[in-house]
């Protein structure tokens, strides 16, 4: 609504300097043809220019931003290069001193332009260097944004992460790793297909949730090229100083070698689950045999899994085990326990048994 409204005054205010310009008898006096010409011409100039930004709606401010200070630059070295040849431009022979300033100066500024845009537009990402206090960005909430891996987003649980409300920071979702997503759901393979949809439905989910900033990043960086995806994550977060949210435990420590704050949503799962104590008492139930010796395999109701000692005789029973250890890595989390012999459950009866 707001370009609208802009778009329509700058064609009033077009239309008004057309008038004037009209009535004041024009750039050809009293010439009424050329006058009237010339303010249709006015017209359709204005009217192209507002097809034309309206062609291009995703603009960047760093394209605008290289710009503007490219012809700044331009301008400035033409005119200290314009002082410093002064005393040449007075021994002109074929030409006056004027025209030969002119023409000059005309072409350093062309010249200076085009350099200053040119070199400014292809270090447009490191702009924040070169002009440190100069920098335009959008305002996001939170202090860090989060940079989204593919695998985090097939995962899936990012988004029930964001329901909750306990997150505020902006998501960051890169066009490459997006493209891999693509190319994953474009996939031969069934299984990759399906992880590979999942995730973009992920990604559509994030995207319609009321009170979620997802944005899509198109920045270039110069140490992408030839770069594969995991590197150009850790290089895209550090260059936004924000934190990487991954699954992928090989990029977990590759990104922790170049000291960037990764999250790992298994860590933040495993610190949410229920905490068992050595000693503790629980009653589980013995669905498979374990790989050594006498051992069965137990599974919590989050999923954990359960390696319970001489467990392997009660395979298909719910029995009370003893809590021994338990071990949390970046994987998950892995609970050791022992077959308690001093009670059984049967038929909903608890009872003694001597050993």
């Amino acid at each position: 609504m707001i370009l609208l409204i802009l778009r329509c005054l700058f064609l009033l205010v077009t239309s008004g300097i057309g008038v004037v310009i009209v009535r004041s008898g024009g750039i050809a006096g009293g010439n009424a043809e050329i006058n009237l010409t010339t303010f249709f011409a006015l017209m359709i100039f204005a009217v192209t220019l507002i097809v034309i930004d309206m062609a291009f709606p995703k603009k960047q401010v760093q394209w605008i931003g290289a710009i503007y200070f490219g012809l700044l630059i331009g301008m400035v070295m033409t005119y200290f290069m314009g002082m410093a040849l002064e005393p040449f431009f007075n021994e002109g022979i074929n030409e006056g001193p004027s025209d030969l300033r002119r023409n000059v100066m005309a072409i350093m500024l062309l010249s200076f332009s085009y350099l200053g845009v040119s070199f400014l537009l292809q270090t447009r990402n490191d702009f924040r260097f070169i002009i440190p206090y100069v920098e335009f960005q959008k305002n996001v909430k939170g202090i860090k944004p989060l940079i989204l891996d593919t695998s985090v987003v097939i995962d899936g649980r990012i988004a029930d992460v964001m329901e909750t409300k306990l997150v505020d920071s902006p998501l960051v979702m890169p066009r490459f790793a997006m493209i891999e997503l693509q190319r994953i759901a474009d996939s031969p393979d069934r299984s990759r297909r399906a992880r590979g949809r999942r995730g973009l439905d992920i990604l559509s989910r994030l995207q319609n949730m009321p009170g979620v900033d997802l944005q899509i990043d198109d920045t270039e960086l110069p140490e992408y090229k030839g770069q594969p995806v995991d590197l150009k994550l850790v290089a895209l977060t550090k260059h936004l100083s924000g934190k990487l949210v991954t699954n992928d435990f090989n990029l977990n420590k590759v990104a922790k070698l170049q000291r960037v704050v990764v999250i790992n949503l298994n860590d933040l799962a495993n610190s949410l689950k229920p905490v068992f104590l050595p000693g503790e008492r629980i009653e589980v139930d013995i669905i498979k045999s374990g790989e050594e010796v006498g051992q069965g395999i137990a599974y919590l109701d989050d999923g954990t899994m359960m390696v319970v000692d001489q467990g392997r005789s009660h395979i298909g029973e719910r029995v009370s085990v003893t809590v021994t250890s338990v071990l949390q890595t970046s994987a998950g989390r892995m609970v050791f326990a022992r077959y308690d012999y001093t009670v059984k459950k049967l038929s909903g009866t608890s009872f003694v048994l001597d050993r």
